[in-house]
């Protein structure tokens, strides 16, 4: 059993056990991918796509392709810049194709989302326990609100930013008067003497 699935742009055939690389998708390791844009099944053709049909994966690594050098470049312009770039991509490996989403329940975009963004509980150290477990001395007298509201006041005080001074406009330039030049005086021509003629 093969199926034809859209993802990252592009159109693969895939079929149960393949391992493929896929352009980067928001999974951990581990997690399950579902892939609902399938466009052939065997030999049903989707119009464009098979409804209710869902490919299976499970994420087996995150990473990068190989480096690859690109060039821009200029002739005579001199604009020459070389720079580097790792495309990242996801491997998968397809573990069960379904046309009709049998037993597979595919979690909507919200479940998505809150499955791969779940924060884990922070849990306490047993120093931080001890520390908290320690209770005040009874001696101390506990201080009014006010007062200790007022304390933290002046100690956490932040002072304003400095106000940026005001930009100072410069006086509006002269108008600079034109000087008309004035009209050109055909040059005089020397005198040329011409030699008297040889006899």
């Amino acid at each position: 059993m093969f199926a034809i699935i859209k993802t990252g742009g592009k159109q693969l055939m895939v079929s149960e056990k393949d391992v493929i690389y896929v352009e980067k998708l928001d999974a951990k390791d581990g997690q399950k991918v579902y892939f609902t844009e399938v466009i052939m099944i065997d030999d049903k053709i989707g119009d464009p796509m098979i409804k209710s049909a869902v490919v299976v994966g499970k994420v087996l690594k995150q990473g990068k392709g190989k480096k690859i050098r690109v060039i821009r470049y200029h002739p005579k312009k001199n604009i020459n810049k070389v720079y580097g770039h790792r495309q990242p991509y996801t491997k998968v490996e397809i573990e069960s194709i379904s046309i009709n989403g049998s037993g597979i329940t595919v979690p909507t975009i919200k479940e998505h989302i809150h499955e791969t963004h779940a924060k884990t509980p922070v849990k306490k150290t047993a120093a931080v326990k001890a520390a908290s477990a320690v209770k005040k001395p009874a001696s101390v007298k506990a201080e009014p609100k006010k007062v200790e509201a007022k304390i933290a006041a002046k100690s956490v005080s932040v002072k304003p930013a400095a106000k940026p001074a005001p930009a100072v406009k410069k006086p509006a330039a002269k108008p600079v008067e034109v000087k008309k030049a004035a009209p050109k005086k055909p040059a005089a021509k020397p005198a040329v003497k011409k030699a008297p003629a040889k006899k």
